[in-house]
Parts: structure tokens; C-alpha cells; sequence
């Protein structure tokens, strides 16, 4: 039986999750969603249930030009891994939902270790 497209991308997103947790560690999770026309991140406290920091391209102060694009995640990357640092984390797991790693996904991953977040 063949399943749909979102059917899949659910299923995958609770694989990753599952695993994540497993080997939490009681660390915080940077979550990752990426929409067609925009990318979101947070970081989420799953102990407390709280959301500790975030960063999407729909921040006016970032200066994201193209909201689509690879340029566009590296400067969300670096955001949260600024504001992470404000809060006080040092590191976090990488939560990439149901997304493939590549593209805007490892870009938001790639901008926030070189930022200093551990993931």
C-alpha cells in the first residue's frame, strides 16, 4: 500500500522525534519548519514546555532579502544561535521534523554551529 506524500512526511517527523527523544539528555530542541515560502526555528524547552527562543524570516529586523532561500537560513541559523546564547543554552538537539537534511534544513544547522550553538 502506497501512502501519500503528507502521510509520509508525518510518519517521518514522528521517527525523528522519537529517536531524538530517546537520547534527549535534557536538552533543549531546535525545531525546524520550512513552508513554502518561509522558514521558522525555535528553540523548545520540552521539559517545561516553553519556548525559549525563536527566529523566522518573517522578522523585519534580520534583513532577510530572499525569505526562499539557502542565504535566507544561514541568517535564521545565526540568529538563534545569538539569541540561544542570550538565554543562556549552550546546546541543543536538531529537531528537522519531517524535512530531508539538505538545502535550507542543513543551512539553518550549519549557520548555528558555526555561531557557536552545539548541536
Amino acid at each position: 500500500m502506497a501512502y501519500s506524500k503528507r502521510v509520509q512526511f508525518l510518519k517521518r517527523r514522528l521517527r525523528v522525534r522519537n529517536k531524538l527523544r530517546a537520547v534527549n539528555e535534557g536538552r533543549m530542541r531546535l525545531s525546524v519548519h520550512r513552508s513554502n515560502k518561509n522558514l521558522h526555528v525555535q528553540l523548545i524547552d520540552d521539559v517545561n514546555g516553553h519556548t525559549v527562543a525563536a527566529a523566522s524570516t518573517l522578522e523585519k529586523d534580520l534583513g532577510v532579502v530572499g525569505k526562499n532561500s539557502v542565504e535566507a537560513a544561514q541568517k535564521i541559523g545565526a540568529a538563534i544561535a545569538e539569541r540561544a546564547k542570550k538565554a543562556g543554552v549552550e546546546e541543543a538537539y536538531f529537531d528537522r521534523g519531517g524535512f530531508l537534511y539538505h538545502g535550507r534544513v542543513k543551512a539553518v544547522a550549519d549557520a548555528a554551529r558555526e555561531a557557536g550553538l552545539k548541536i
